[in-house]
């Protein structure tokens, strides 16, 4: 199938490259032309301006557009909808804010153009595990668009099958899912990210206080120096807490048990927020949720054993670097 990926950085490059080894005709374009190069290097066909990439592509054409949610996704889109045809596909692959999704597809509906929010995680692991993607849209759009889903998926893999799940939608057992109309795909995303907030924080603060069990301020016999990276490495293996963000967690320790590699200044993207204004407007309790986005602005300035660790997942899981001083 033939798509055009627009914006090349840690997920869109890698999507296009995904694609191409499953076949599919990649058509790339990125601000950057030698970003654009070097996708192209690898069998894609770059384009010069968005105005090219929507002529190189055959109708109905079907565009990813993989960006920084905010501004440059709402211009990048408004931009498409002036230059494609009734019939054509619009996919936001990035952390949109649901609502957006909404607003979104109503305006392009109005032009034929059908529009899919698709909430992608894999981060800068995903060209080799694949996608986890939860999608939302027009059922006959995603439908032709499952060519593509499917070759970005994870796939079955090695995990377990799940008793009792006959009859249901076998996508889902392949790691990606159809959640309903716009904006439920990045809804359901949202909320994912908002459940990583917690679980990394949890990690963070356990291990934080096996770090400070050797603290001058406990009675001489009840302090214990315990090496953190055997820790989260025992976790590993057949723990019930055990996880890829644990995974993670125990690379980074095995590099640099200190992790004085990093500030400890963790940024929030925007889907922890999101998540608990959608509990507030839902008036779901969502305790844990809450205290692992105000614990990452408390970490702005505050060099804890915990936000390091936090900072040093989310380089290993997304390549998020810290916020330079």
């Amino acid at each position: 199938m033939q798509i055009g990926v627009i914006g090349l950085g840690r997920m869109g490059g890698n999507i296009s490259l995904r694609l191409m080894r499953a076949q599919h005709h990649c058509v790339v374009y990125d601000n950057s032309q030698d970003a654009v190069k070097k996708i192209a290097d690898h069998g894609a066909a770059g384009a010069t301006s968005l105005e090219d990439m929507v002529k190189q592509l055959a109708t109905p054409r079907a565009i990813w557009v993989m960006l920084p949610a905010g501004k440059i996704t709402e211009d990048t889109i408004g931009k498409l909808a002036g230059m494609m045809e009734s019939g054509d596909t619009i996919i936001d692959g990035g952390n949109t804010f649901y609502k957006d999704d909404i607003r979104r597809a109503a305006e392009l509906s109005k032009q034929g153009i059908t529009y899919v929010d698709v909430g992608t995680s894999g981060g800068v692991w995903g060209l080799e595990r694949g996608y986890c993607m939860m999608i939302g849209g027009d059922k006959a759009a995603v439908d032709r668009l499952d060519p593509i889903l499917g070759a970005l998926a994870p796939g079955v893999g090695t995990i377990s099958k799940t008793e009792n799940r006959e009859g249901r939608d076998a996508r889902v057992e392949n790691g990606y899912m159809h959640c309903g109309p716009a904006g439920s795909g990045h809804f359901v995303k949202m909320v994912h990210n908002g459940i990583e907030y917690g679980m990394m924080q949890a990690y963070a603060e356990g291990l934080d206080i096996i770090h400070h069990k050797d603290s001058t301020e406990l009675p001489e016999n009840e302090r214990f120096t315990i090496d953190m990276a055997d820790v989260a490495e025992v976790w590993r293996r057949g723990s019930v807490i055990s996880s890829w963000l644990l995974d993670l967690t125990s690379s980074a320790l095995a590099e640099n048990p200190k992790l004085d590699n990093f500030q400890g200044d963790v940024s929030d993207s925007g889907e922890g927020r999101w998540t608990v204004e959608a509990a507030i407007e839902e008036a779901v309790p969502a305790d844990v949720l809450s205290a692992a986005l105000f614990a990452r602005f408390r970490s702005r300035g505050n060099a804890l054993f915990a936000n390091k660790l936090l900072s040093a997942m989310r380089f290993k899981f997304g390549g998020h670097v810290e916020p330079k001083a």
